[in-house]
Formats: structure tokens, sequence, C-alpha cells
């Protein structure tokens, strides 16, 4: 099952590590970081392994205990956990993944880090637009808070209710609307989401999937440069190299006007665009939370003009 990974050449104009001014993502680097953070939170008893009690430099497992978990040779391993993976096999990759446990997203984000699809190789310029006939099932959603998200946590379209629960992101500039720039960088947006923590972990993931599919994008490595110098929380998280794809789960809102919302939310990856997934939003029927849902409704776009305390009013 072992192979030789065939080292790769940086390009003159490589930024390096970090590359968080505009420049693509280093993808190596990243490689090599989250092969060794994925390895540092493993123990040898995690793995059926005997812990001999004997002092450890760094934590988690030794790099010739994961070699021999997934059934490599250290020298190999030690390789890919340089960074340099372009020859690796998807046989290799998945006896690793399966030594280090990695989740079914971590195991897609090694291997998009590792085995980069050729038509990824040159930044998008395409710009993102939702399809007219998707905003206007939005607008049909009354009662239903929803928006669309794509790329590097942009948020393309919402409707009424998304703005009323959320704030009037039509009032931002359109490079603001952008969930980590708004988690991070606003503080209103600290009081709405009573576990704000979760929050910003969740959005800090998905940027991280974002980048192993797409570490050649400028602009999404712009806006990690950003958040990492206006942020501390920003930077203990992304050095984290946590991942996650956008699913389903609970959300708890401090709303300025109505007070504490439970709601579920539903992720729903459009079929014409992987980039693009439709999020709704639905409280418990019968619950307090859906009655303050409904009083929202009912005021309309003055649920978004109440004073400056709601989110997203500039």
């Amino acid at each position: 099952m072992e192979e030789q990974p065939v080292p790769e050449r940086r390009s003159a104009d490589d930024p390096g590590p970090g590359g968080g001014t505009g420049h693509a993502l280093d993808r190596r680097a990243e490689l090599s970081e989250f092969l060794r953070s994925r390895r540092a939170r493993l123990k040898p008893d995690d793995v059926g392994l005997p812990d001999f009690g004997r002092h450890r430099r760094v934590p988690g497992l030794r790099r010739e205990e994961l070699a021999q978990l997934a059934g490599v040779s250290v020298a190999y391993y030690t390789r890919l956990e340089q960074g340099n993976g372009q020859n690796v096999s998807a046989e290799v990759l998945g006896a690793i993944a399966s030594a280090l446990r990695l989740t079914n997203a971590e195991q897609a984000h090694l291997t998009h880090l590792a085995k980069p699809k050729q038509h990824r190789k040159k930044p998008s310029t395409r710009q993102q637009r939702v399809r007219t006939a998707l905003c206007h099932l939005l607008d049909t959603m009354d009662g239903v808070p929803a928006y669309v998200i794509g790329r590097r946590s942009e948020i393309l379209a919402w409707n009424r209710m998304a703005a009323s629960v959320f704030g009037d992101w039509s009032q931002l500039p359109p490079q603001e609307r952008n969930w980590a720039r708004l988690t991070f960088l606003r503080p209103e947006y600290r009081d709405l989401f009573v576990e704000w923590d979760q929050k910003a972990s969740d959005i800090v993931s998905y940027l991280r999937m974002d980048a192993g599919c797409h570490p050649d994008d400028p602009r999404l490595s712009a806006l990690v440069g950003e958040l990492s110098v206006k942020s501390e929380e920003f930077r203990r998280l992304w050095a984290r190299h946590d991942v996650k794809e956008k699913s389903h789960g609970l959300k708890q809102l401090h709303h300025p006007l109505v007070g504490d919302l439970t709601l579920c939310f539903e992720t729903f990856a459009l079929p014409d665009d992987a980039e693009q997934s439709m999020v709704a939003y639905h409280p418990e029927p019968g619950s307090a939370s859906a009655d303050a849902l409904r009083l929202l409704a009912s005021w309309g776009a003055d649920a978004t003009r109440t004073g400056t305390s709601v989110p997203g009013r500039s």
C-alpha cells in the first residue's frame, strides 16, 4: 500500500505559509499543520497502543506510532506531514484518515489538501449569483427566516423574516454581508447569539473547509488575514484547524425586540451549485419562539427599523 510522495516545488511568487494578504493560501503548509493538529489530539490509549509513561516532547501520538497504525513507513508519513503529498494514493490517505480517527468532513478536507483537483488550481473570479427563482422562493417563505450562503461565508440572498431576526443586511455594504465578519467584528452579534462561542467555532470550521477546497482563492485568504489581524479569538480558532460541513442543529438567540428565541435550522445544498446552500430556521410549533416569530412577522419592515440595536444596522 505504501507509495512515495513526490515533493512539490514552490513557485517564485508563492507567498509561503500564511499568505493572508490576498495571496493564495499555502496548501503544503495547510496539509502539514492539519496533520500535526489531528495527530496531537490523540493519545496512545485512544487508539489501543500501550503508553509506557515515557516523557513526550509533544502532545499526542508520535509520528512512528501514527505510521504504525496506518501501515506506512515513518519516512513516508514524515514526508506527507511535511506537505509532500502530491502523489499519495487515495488508499493511503484512507488508511491515515482511519488511523487519525478523522470525521467524514476531516477526511474530505485531507483529500482536498493532499490531492487538489486540477480545475481548482486557478482562483475563481466568477461572481456568486443566486438564481432568480430561488430568490422568489425565499420571498414566499412567510414566517421562516431563510438565506442563501456561498463561499467565504458570504450572505448572498435573504428574505424579510431573516432580516427581522438577524438584521437588515441591505443596510450593509456587500463586502460586509459575511457571517465571519459579522460574527467576529460586530459586537451586536455577540449579544444576538446566546452561544456565541459555538457560532464562532462553526464559522471558522466552515471557512477551513472552504480553504481546503479553494486554497488558491485570494479573497478568502484576504478575509482570513483581515480577521486574524482584527480578532484574537479568530486567530485562536483558526489555529485549531477544525473543519465542519454545514448541516442542521439548534440556535438560541436573544433578539433585541422579542427576547429569547430557540430555532432549529436546516441546511440545503443547492443541486446546481455545490458552493451555495440555503439555510432555513423554524421554531417548535406552539412554542414561545413561534409566537415571537409571528410577532416579528406582523411588524414587517418595522422590525428592522426600530432602534440601532437591531443586528446588522449601520
